[in-house]
Parts: structure tokens; C-alpha cells; sequence
């Protein structure tokens, strides 16, 4: 091998190790706050109202009166289901979005 070969490689991956834990550090941040982040869905025209936040917890859930019928509860449990997994879809989509701005579209597994 040639002399001078590896200290120039060194330092490019000297280089590469302060960006990968700067960009990590960024994610580290933007994940916290997307945490925080608040998504909310609905479902039958906004009979059932889901909020979940970016940890995918489902924060609360309304439903308007007119769909409260004692004698059709398979129509209510149906549009709860419906609110909820599309709250989760939309946090999803959007820790996806934010965390895509930052890696570049790196698909990095078990990201978050």
C-alpha cells in the first residue's frame, strides 16, 4: 500500500462518525418533539373524533351524540375503529414525513 493512503481515509471517516452523530442528535431531537406532536382523524363525517400524539398514544376521543344508538352499538364500535387507525395511520405518516426530511430518505430499520 502506498504511504499516505490511510490518513486521508482516516479523516474522511473521522468526517462521516461527526456527521452520523450530529444527524443523530438532530433525529434524537426531532423525534422528541414529533412525540409531542398531536394528530387527529375522524370517522363518519366526523361522528368519532380520535387525537393521538407522535408516541401513538391515543390521547382522546369524541363522538357526537347523534351516533349513540343504544339499539346499533356494532355501527359506534365500528366508527371508534375506524377514528383510531386513522389517527395512528396519520402519526405515522407524519413521524415518516419529518424523520424523511432529516435522513435524507435513509430507510434506517427500528428508527422509530
Amino acid at each position: 500500500m502506498a504511504k499516505g493512503k490511510f490518513p486521508a481515509m482516516g479523516g474522511n471517516i473521522g468526517n462521516m462518525m461527526k456527521q452520523m452523530q450530529k444527524m443523530q442528535k438532530q433525529m434524537e431531537e426531532m423525534q422528541k418533539q414529533l412525540e409531542e406532536t398531536e394528530v387527529e382523524a375522524s370517522a363518519g363525517g366526523g361522528a368519532v373524533t380520535c387525537k393521538v400524539n407522535g408516541k401513538k398514544e391515543v390521547l382522546s376521543i369524541k363522538i357526537d351524540q347523534s351516533v349513540v344508538d343504544p339499539e346499533d352499538v356494532e355501527m359506534l364500535e365500528d366508527l371508534v375503529l375506524a377514528a383510531v387507525n386513522e389517527a395512528l395511520r396519520k402519526a405515522e405518516e407524519m413521524m415518516a414525513k419529518e424523520m424523511g426530511k432529516l435522513t435524507g430518505g435513509l430507510n434506517i430499520p427500528g428508527l422509530f
